[in-house]
C-alpha cells in the first residue's frame, strides 16, 4: 500500500517565535526566498502524496490556501514589468499545487499534535498516511517522506524517522531504544519524550518530524488523555504503542536534518541554506569576508 495522504499540524501557537510569529506563522518563516510550508509541501509532492490535511489555527487558516493559489493580478504586474523571473517563480508555486488537493480543519485549541492529528482523520479513512512537521526541513536526495514510504511499503507497521544526535542534545527530543534489524532499520521498542537526563536516553536516535501512521494509531489516539499539560503528544502515544508490543520501526534518515522550531536552530539553519545557496551563496560569503563577520 502506497502513501496517497499527509498530516501537517499547524494549529500551535508558536509562542517561541514571539513577538513575529503573532502576525507571521511560523510556517511561513523562510529558508532564503521559500517558506517552510513551501519545502513541506514539496517534499510531500515529490514522495507520491496526492492529497494533503493541513490543520490549522484562527492565523493561519486562510494563508495557506492563499500561498498555494494562483495570482493573476501579480502575474500580469510582472508581466507587464516584464519581470520574468519573478513570474516564473510564482508560475512554480502554481504548478507545485498542481495534482494536489487539499483538505484543512481547524484546531479550536492547542492541545497537542496528537489532538490535531486526530482532527484530520476524517479525511485520512482507514489509509496509512505521513505526518510532516514543517519545521524539520531534510535536506537529501531521496525525499524523506519518500524514504519513510518505500520501508512501509515492506513493513505496513508505523515508521518513524529517525535522526542520531550527541548525547548532550538528546533531552530536547522524543528518543527511541530500538534493535537495529538492517541498514538503517530498527525495530522501535521504546519512546521516550524529552528524557530527564542525557544518561537516561535509551539511545542516540531521536524521532523527528517525519512519521508514517497506521489506522492503529488513530485509535489509540482516541484513547489516549491529556498529559500534565492538557495535550495528547503523538510520541508519547507511539511510546505506549511500543509498551503494548505493538510493532513499530523506525529508519534512520538520509540527509542534513535543518531543524526550525526556534530561534537559534532556525537562524542557523537560514545561513547554512544561504551559503549554500546557488544564487546568492558565494556573494554572501564574500559579504561575510568583507565585512570581516567570519
Amino acid at each position: 500500500m502506497e502513501i496517497l495522504k499527509a498530516i501537517i499540524p499547524l494549529g500551535g501557537l508558536a509562542t517561541r517565535f514571539l513577538p513575529l510569529s503573532k502576525v507571521l506563522p511560523k510556517e511561513f518563516w523562510p529558508l532564503v526566498e521559500k517558506p517552510l510550508i513551501h519545502y513541506a509541501v514539496e517534499e510531500l509532492k515529490n514522495s507520491g502524496v496526492t492529497h494533503i490535511v493541513f490543520v490549522v489555527n484562527s492565523l493561519n487558516k486562510d494563508l495557506i490556501g492563499e500561498y498555494f493559489a494562483p495570482s493573476p493580478f501579480l502575474e500580469k504586474a510582472l508581466e507587464e514589468q516584464k519581470r520574468e523571473e519573478l513570474l516564473e517563480s510564482l508560475k512554480k508555486i502554481e504548478k507545485l499545487s498542481q495534482g494536489l488537493s487539499f483538505s484543512f480543519v481547524m484546531q479550536p485549541k492547542p492541545q497537542g499534535d496528537g489532538s490535531a492529528i486526530l482532527l484530520a482523520k476524517k479525511y485520512i479513512g482507514e489509509d496509512p498516511c505521513v505526518v510532516l512537521y514543517p519545521d524539520d526541513v531534510i535536506v537529501s536526495d531521496v525525499p524523506a517522506t519518500l524514504q519513510l514510504a518505500k520501508t512501509f511499503k515492506t513493513a505496513q507497521k508505523p515508521v518513524l524517522g529517525l535522526v542520531s544526535l550527541a548525547q548532550e542534545k538528546l533531552t530536547a527530543y522524543g528518543v527511541v531504544g530500538a534493535e537495529k534489524i538492517a541498514t538503517r532499520l530498527y525495530k522501535v521498542k521504546k519512546l521516550v519524550e524529552k528524557p530527564a537526563t542525557p544518561e537516561v536516553a535509551p539511545s542516540n536516535l531521536v524521532s523527528v518530524g517525519r512519521r508514517v501512521l497506521t489506522p492503529e494509531v488513530f485509535d489509540y489516539l482516541k484513547k489516549a488523555k491529556p498529559n500534565k499539560k492538557g495535550e495528547v503528544v503523538l510520541g508519547e502515544v507511539l511510546g505506549e504503542m511500543a509498551k503494548d508490543g505493538k510493532i513499530l520501526y523506525g529508519y534512520e534518515l538520509e540527509g542534513k536534518w535543518l531543524e526550525c522550531g526556534e530561534i537559534k536552530s532556525w537562524l542557523y539553519s537560514f545561513v547554512r541554506t544561504t551559503l549554500l545557496h546557488p544564487t546568492y551563496g558565494k556573494d554572501i560569503q564574500k559579504l561575510l569576508k568583507t565585512e570581516k563577520l567570519i
